[in-house]
């Protein structure tokens, strides 16, 4: 059967190597890992900034940070910016978003386009293109960070009240003096959160999830329903029983060197001196905090079991295409980092799974292919998988269908991801202009040059050193691999996909066709323009 819905699962800050399937030797995700045995497993997925503003961008227009403009958290996604909404909606298919975006929208366009908010079109616009089915960027901190969402109403309605329910007991534990403890506060990582586990985010989302599923199946427009979770991403805090599921003794090693801090790049040194990565070096934090990290993931993965018995009981697993990711990955003390942001295979690198239902999937089921993937591939598969055509001078990915049914034609010579440190603390230590806190990664598969604006490259041989320990960046006896990976990133910068209101096939038609409006440019008389219309003639 071919594909008529897509279920498409995507985590916050999951880590490529937090799962079974991808050899964790602690953590079981064995209904993910049921995933990886229906589908393929990417084991070279990176994402387009790493970040989840930029990421998410990415991943719903198909198009890379310098294209789509949206460069870090808060900073809009333009009026006009083609999305995965648009293209599906082309072909019939309702996209609808069941959690997490991290999209602002542009008012400022919209106001001077005239476009109310509150309209189909606004809200088609501030939505990033999804029927905002439940729409909840996951954090919301007492103060104005964010409105009260509708999950605070569940809790509400289920007796867990107060001014806050998310943070009191969605993301806090009880003391043993029955006093609140912040989840946003690590040393309390060891302890359950107050909200049963059956009223908990990941499982409020999945059961919306259902929901839409349901409505969807009713109404019998083919779908593509994206459940976008909040976790594993901090505060770092989950229910019961998964709290302790995991010890300090099943947190796999830090993966860190002393040799990472002697003459660092300046901007790496200024990331290390970040107050979350000088907490993550401390003794004792990566184990408090890793074990419910590994819990929430856990936590995720038996509500992904349920979605999958939930569409093989609705009649739905044989045409349902389920996608399994994550927005970017988490340091957790590697490098001597916490959060994300720079360019180490934990932060950049992602994991991706992808079940097709169609027969032509048959031959690749349960493999792992180490082609090299971007984020931005996500978007074109998904219309081709809908049988529509993606427009590859607005989508700058490619399909993973030819993937997907074994071709060995598909590659790719490096992937390219972009970050913009100007809200960071490195702009201000470095004193570097805002247009110009920029960074480039470009990665062929074994070296890893990071490009940055007015200092050295950061550069890493992966094949040499896989934990990427030793800095490159300065030395010259790799200064013909600085040059061959600038000479892609330069190919790359080159290309830039700008030209989005007209396609290539528009363009080549376009070409010789004044003489067919009667614009007589260059002709010197009657009979030249005679002949010029007899040889046409004659040509066609």
């Amino acid at each position: 059967m071919r594909v008529r819905n897509i279920l498409w699962i995507m985590c916050d800050q999951l880590r490529f190597d937090y799962l079974s399937c991808a050899g964790h030797p602690y953590l079981q995700t064995p209904n993910i890992d049921a995933l990886a045995n229906r589908g393929v497993r990417f084991s070279r997925a990176y994402v387009q900034s790493p970040i989840c503003g930029p990421s998410r961008m990415s991943f719903y227009t198909g198009r890379y940070v310098r294209s789509h403009g949206s460069t870090w958290n808060g900073v809009p996604l333009r009026v006009g910016e083609p999305t995965l909404g648009d293209h599906l909606s082309e072909i019939g298919v309702r996209t609808a978003l069941i959690g997490k975006t991290h999209m602002r929208a542009d008012t400022e366009g919209m106001a001077r386009l005239g476009i109310d908010p509150e309209s189909i079109i606004g809200v088609h616009v501030a939505q990033c293109g999804f029927e905002p089915y439940e729409r909840d960027d996951g954090l919301h901190p007492d103060g104005p960070y964010a409105p009260d969402p509708a999950y605070d109403d569940y809790l509400r309605d289920r007796g867990f009240g107060g001014s806050n329910p998310w943070e009191q007991w969605a993301n806090s534990a009880r003391g043993d003096d029955g006093k609140i403890l912040s989840g946003w506060l690590l040393a309390h990582a060891d302890k359950p959160a107050r909200v049963p586990e059956e009223h908990s985010e990941t499982a409020y989302m999945t059961n919306r999830a259902m929901d839409f599923i349901r409505e969807a199946k009713a109404d019998g427009r083919p779908w593509c329903a994206h459940l976008s979770y909040i976790k594993p991403h901090w505060p770092y805090i989950v229910p019961a029983p998964y709290h302790d599921m995991y010890g300090a003794n099943q947190v796999v090693p830090v993966v860190r060197s002393g040799r990472e801090k002697e003459n660092p790049h300046p901007l790496y040194a200024s990331y290390m001196a970040e107050r979350v990565s000088r907490v993550f070096a401390r003794p004792g934090v990566r184990e408090r905090v890793i074990h419910a990290y590994m819990g929430l993931i856990r936590q995720i993965d038996d509500h992904v079991g349920r979605l999958a018995a939930f569409l093989e009981e609705e009649g739905l697993a044989d045409s349902t295409m389920i996608v399994f990711t994550s927005d970017h990955g988490d340091y957790l003390g590697d490098h001597w980092l916490g959060e994300k942001e720079l360019f180490h295979e934990v932060s950049v690198k992602i994991p991706l799974i992808v079940v097709d239902p169609s027969r032509d999937a048959d031959a690749t089921r349960g493999t792992v292919t180490d082609a090299m993937v971007e984020a931005i591939d996500l978007a074109p598969t998904f219309v081709d998988a809908f049988g529509g055509k993606p427009k590859p001078h607005i989508l700058e990915g490619r399909s993973l269908l030819p993937l997907l049914s074994g071709s060995r034609d598909w590659t790719r010579r490096a992937v390219i991801s972009e970050y913009d440190y100007s809200q960071r603390r490195a702009r201000v230590d470095h004193d570097v202009p805002v247009p110009d806190c920029r960074m480039t990664m470009v990665f062929d598969g074994r070296w890893k040059l990071v490009h940055v604006e007015g200092m050295r490259p950061m550069l890493y041989d992966l094949e040499s050193d896989p934990d990427e320990f030793v800095d490159l960046g300065d030395d010259p006896a790799c200064e013909a691999e600085q040059a061959r990976l600038l000479g892609l990133m330069f190919a790359w910068a080159r290309n830039p996909a700008n030209r989005i209101t007209m396609s290539d096939d528009q363009i080549a038609a376009a070409y010789d066709t004044e003489l067919d409006a009667n614009i007589l440019i260059g002709y010197w008389d009657e009979a030249e323009v005679d002949a010029a219309r007899k040889a046409r003639g004659d040509a066609e």
